[in-house]
């Protein structure tokens, strides 16, 4: 049977799959059962931060497997605790907790958050501001926490205890907090599943001050934007905010799961033995691949995600057929004259791969995509836009 088949038979069906399988790959190239390439602009959705087959990255998750794959919370591992102090020296958070997935960085925030306020102001401070548009994972209560009513319909009643305001807009949060007792505002520095929208750095900086003023937690979902992505180590330094709760997973391990959440000064010491944790959380595999990833994204790597987003950008602003560019860093929506689904399946004829978000094309290429795989790619894109 090919792998299509058996998918479809033994796989349950909650992907709309491409009618392509991808067997292997070297940096930002990849290749289908019959052997065709292909230029990955989607790294496994802001996965596979360095490409397919990163020698270093091999190398040092490697050197972990061979050691020690797992070892529970039970005991201390050399991996987790050097990962926490690196994130948390690069950062100025205090803390870290750490998961398997994005949903699960985004429950640990939460659960901090509402800690926090019931310690601080009272129980019945348990109220997460959220933004329309946001996306914040598939658990029951990251569904409740994204701001999207489509991805709410079929499976309510969900987790209490979210509200939800216009992006950019601090009317709404200040409306918000007068009518319910807040404990946080969670938020993503570009929507990403809302559309590859990046929020007004104006807003961000009201938000971070009334945030301050009245003793509300600012939790940054980094899951998608973070890890280099952005141009910055994470998203919101591009803003020149300081969130109290950051969380992060996706390109953390350059493709292996795990998650992250950081915990800055106000809810260090929020969380005590027994309160949280996590079978997987810490695994000394996903922990050496993230020190590879982390300290890997240096000043040279972060000016070459700026140089090759500039080029995007400067490329498909005014492009024949392109309606509007948006984005931060390496995570780009591109709205086009064309469906979306026509440009990405058109693309993937052509070897070319691109996602989608909304009614966009959506680009998360490796951040060391090579600038002449990057030429081609966009190239064929705008020629596929032109039709």
């Amino acid at each position: 049977m090919m792998t299509k088949d058996i998918d479809k038979e033994f796989i349950a069906n909650t992907y709309a799959r491409f009618p392509l399988t991808l067997v292997e790959g070297k940096g930002s190239l990849v290749y289908d059962e019959g052997g065709k390439e292909y230029i990955d602009l989607g790294t496994g959705i802001a996965v596979n931060t360095f490409g397919i087959g990163d020698e270093e990255w091999i190398a040092a998750v490697t050197a972990q497997l061979g050691k020690i794959q797992h070892t529970s919370n039970l005991y201390f591992s050399e991996p987790c605790a050097n990962l926490a102090k690196l994130l948390c020296e690069r950062t100025g958070m205090k803390k870290v907790f750490f998961s398997n997935s994005g949903a699960e960085a985004n429950e640990c925030a939460i659960k901090a958050a509402r800690k926090y306020g019931a310690d601080k102001k009272g129980e019945e401070y348990t109220t997460v501001i959220t933004l329309k548009n946001s996306f914040h994972g598939r658990t029951i209560t990251t569904l409740a926490a994204t701001g999207q009513d489509t991805f709410h319909q079929d499976f309510k009643p969900l987790t209490g205890g979210f509200v939800y305001a216009e992006p950019n807009s601090m009317a709404d949060i200040e409306r918000l907090c007068a009518e319910n007792k807040c404990c946080a505002v969670m938020f993503e520095v570009v929507q990403g599943e809302g559309g590859v929208n990046a929020l007004d750095k104006d807003y961000l900086a009201a938000l971070a001050e009334f945030a301050e003023k009245n003793d509300i937690l600012l939790i940054a979902d980094e899951v998608q934007i973070g890890n280099g992505r952005s141009g910055e180590l994470y998203g919101y330094m591009t803003y020149g905010i300081t969130p109290d709760i950051v969380s992060t997973a996706k390109g953390l391990a350059g493709g292996l799961p795990i998650g992250a959440t950081l915990l800055g000064e106000k809810v260090k010491d929020t969380y005590t033995p027994g309160l949280h944790g996590s079978t997987f959380g810490g695994n000394p595999i996903s922990c050496a691949a993230a020190i590879n990833v982390i300290s890997r994204l240096d000043g040279d790597m972060l000016a070459g995600v700026k140089e090759r987003s500039k080029y995007i950008f400067d490329e498909l602003n005014g492009a024949e057929g392109v309606l509007s560019v948006s984005g931060l860093g390496l995570m780009i929506g591109v709205e086009t004259v064309r469906p979306a689904a026509d440009v990405i399946s058109e693309c993937m004829e052509r070897g070319v791969l691109v996602i989608k978000a909304k009614n966009k094309v959506r680009m998360l290429p490796a951040l060391n995509i090579p600038m002449d795989k990057l030429k081609i790619a966009i190239n064929t894109f705008k020629e596929v836009c032109r039709k």
